[in-house]
């Protein structure tokens, strides 16, 4: 984990969502250790590693002595009412989203995601590996709140196709930028060599939170 802060990027804001119900692992994934933190901690430091003040979207009697919390009215309905819930709690113009449980990422990727969408004025920017699109992390302009609240109030459960919508209803796509690009470039590096196909590992079970420290620990060698 990087836990070194990053140069301050003003008008953005992070979140961590750390609001499921964590039934593949069968406890509080949040509070769960990782390299000796719980994933929640690692989720924050990321955030603030890309220069950030950092909250976490969830419920505050578990997170409150952790960190500021943003609590979602509409908790049990997915990720995306985070997202909403969060996007109406800021003044700051990007939100940046990530999961509790993708503790492998380089706190370098998040900043130049934020910096490219500063500088394109894309409302929705993500990385994409091999080609892929990734849901998270995500960079929001807080403009795309009507759409999304909308596409939740409809009924909508996934965020991906929530933030295309968004993006084309504001007559823009979805910007991707290739992390192999940004590697390639030395705009983004992880401080373990751990590769880019690894970083997107969502730690949703415990072979999930085996294999992450298997990962770790081989490429820190």
């Amino acid at each position: 984990m990087n836990a070194a802060v990053g140069a301050p990027i003003p008008g953005a804001a992070g979140f961590v969502l750390a609001g499921g119900r964590s039934s593949r692992m069968g406890r509080e994934k949040a509070l769960i250790e990782f390299a000796g933190q719980p994933l929640v901690s690692h989720a924050l430091a990321i955030l603030r590693g890309a220069g950030l003040d950092a909250a976490i979207v969830g419920p505050r009697p578990i997170f409150g002595a952790i960190a500021p919390v943003i609590e979602d009215a509409k908790a049990g309905r997915g990720p995306l009412a985070g997202v909403c819930a969060a996007l109406a709690s800021t003044s700051a113009r990007w939100a940046v989203f990530l999961p509790v449980d993708m503790p492998l990422l380089p706190a370098s990727l998040v900043a130049v995601l934020v910096r490219r969408a500063q500088i394109t004025g894309m409302p929705v920017t993500v990385a994409s590996v091999n080609g892929f699109a990734q849901t998270f992390p995500v960079v929001l302009d807080r403009a795309v709140l009507p759409n999304l609240e909308f596409d939740l109030n409809a009924g909508a459960g996934g965020c991906f196709s929530a933030f295309e919508s968004a993006a084309f209803t504001l007559g823009q796509t979805l910007a991707g930028l290739p992390v192999e690009l940004l590697i390639q470039s030395g705009q983004v590096a992880h401080s373990d060599r751990l590769p880019a196909s690894r970083w997107f590992l969502n730690v949703n079970a415990p072979a999930d939170l085996s294999r992450a420290e298997a990962l770790q620990s081989v490429f820190q060698k």
